[in-house]
């Protein structure tokens, strides 16, 4: 695989021999063309080396530092991680205080830990949309399809979230929640899959409208997991 990538801190052609020099001397990398004027590096590699494994190759010459072009296609591959950080976070944080929870006899209950981690999940994301009760509600209708033709349940919905996080949380009837959890979490996925195939570009409404989130397949991803999720805990019940 050929890519490319930008070097900052080349200023000579002493600089492109060393820069090149200290390229191939990668195992994993076969050849390495250097271009002062743009300050690149067309890289001939086995297997896709991760940045910051390049970047140690200049650990002897901190004045050399590796970047990805300035191309569309890395703005865009970038801006991913950096839009979804928030939800990322959130998942993180709920998946690791539920796993600690559920640590018995130094072993993490699986089971346990999908029932907290459900309840952390639900009662998490209703609170961020009773920020703004009515701008998620406005979100929302845009691509539910039970939101778009009752408005009210956009304004209803948190609430039922609220409602299935605490029944997690108490364990109340399992059977009813699970159930409940993947008609509310499997019909809710219809809308999500209907905007992201029709490449349609709205807000998702899953932190409510405090973030501005762009639907796509995060969104399927995160519903189809607490589906998922449902389906085994229902299933091992």
């Amino acid at each position: 695989m050929i890519t490319t990538y930008t070097i900052k801190g080349m200023t000579c052609e002493g600089c492109v021999a060393k820069v090149k020099y200290l390229f191939e001397q990668h195992s994993n990398i076969s050849t390495a063309e250097i271009v002062l004027k743009n300050n690149t590096a067309k890289l001939t590699m086995e297997k896709e080396i991760a940045i910051y494994e390049l970047q140690r190759l200049f650990e002897a010459h901190p004045k050399y530092t590796i970047t990805f072009p300035d191309t569309e296609e890395n703005k865009q591959h970038e801006s991913v991680f950096t839009t979804y950080k928030p939800l990322l976070l959130i998942f993180l944080f709920i998946a690791a205080t539920t796993g600690i929870a559920s640590i018995d006899h130094g072993k993490i209950e699986i089971m346990q830990w999908m029932r907290y981690f459900m309840a952390g999940f639900f009662i998490v994301f209703s609170f961020f949309k009773f920020l703004n009760l009515t701008g998620f509600s406005e979100s929302y209708a845009m691509y539910d399809v039970l939101a778009k033709r009752v408005k009210v349940y956009g304004l209803v919905y948190p609430f039922i979230e609220l409602a299935l996080g605490v029944a997690y949380l108490t364990d109340f009837e399992p059977t009813v929640t699970y159930i409940a959890t993947i008609c509310i979490m499997g019909f809710s996925s219809i809308g999500v899959i209907q905007s992201v195939l029709d490449k349609k570009k709205i807000r998702c409404a899953c932190l409510g409208a405090v973030f501005n989130l762009p639907m796509s397949m995060v969104t399927i991803i995160e519903n189809l997991t607490m589906v998922l999720m449902a389906l085994i805990m229902l299933w091992k019940t």
